[in-house]
């Protein structure tokens, strides 16, 4: 988030401050926090809870990170878009995501994936926040409906950090 101080005379930009507590995909020290936790990950972490080994975890965060800029394009029935927007509230202003969530059945990746290749495909996505919110470039999201660059930052920043911490990083 942005913010403008106004001091007589003078107008300070800041581009991260104390006023949001929770870090941000848009802003650069925070989005390196995240990706340095995201190298942290082995091939052997365990899950703390869920399904998921390392590599599908990746998988699936990378996936919902590729619908914000338009190359992940999922449909979702009519219940499940009034549910989205149900719940979305909750969710989103919620300290954090609730453990063994139910995930669409296009987030599930069940095979055998190339855990390097795949770390870099989540790093090099995950990065693209730190440009700031013009990198988003799809405004309503087929779950939760309308997204402003705020809830995506919500989203993106809680999704990852649920899985990481799903697996002890």
């Amino acid at each position: 988030m942005y913010y403008f101080i106004i001091i007589p005379r003078k107008i300070v930009y800041l581009e991260h401050t104390n006023f949001n507590t929770m870090p941000s995909i848009y802003t650069k020290s925070d989005n390196d926090a995240m990706i340095a936790r995201i190298q942290k990950l082995q091939p052997n972490s365990e899950a703390l809870w869920g399904q998921m080994n390392s590599v599908q975890m990746m998988k699936h965060a990378n996936e919902a990170i590729i619908i914000a800029f338009g190359e992940n394009n999922i449909t979702v029935n009519l219940m499940m878009r009034i549910l989205g927007r149900l719940i979305k509230n909750k969710v989103f202003n919620s300290p954090e995501f609730q453990k063994n969530s139910p995930t669409a059945k296009e987030f599930i990746f069940e095979g055998d994936y190339d855990f390097e290749s795949t770390r870099q495909e989540l790093i090099r996505n995950y990065s693209r926040f730190a440009t700031g919110p013009q990198s988003i470039t799809i405004h309503k999201h087929p779950f939760w409906g309308k997204l402003s660059s705020e809830d995506w930052d919500k989203l993106m920043w809680k999704h990852v950090d649920h899985h990481l911490r799903q697996f002890g990083v």
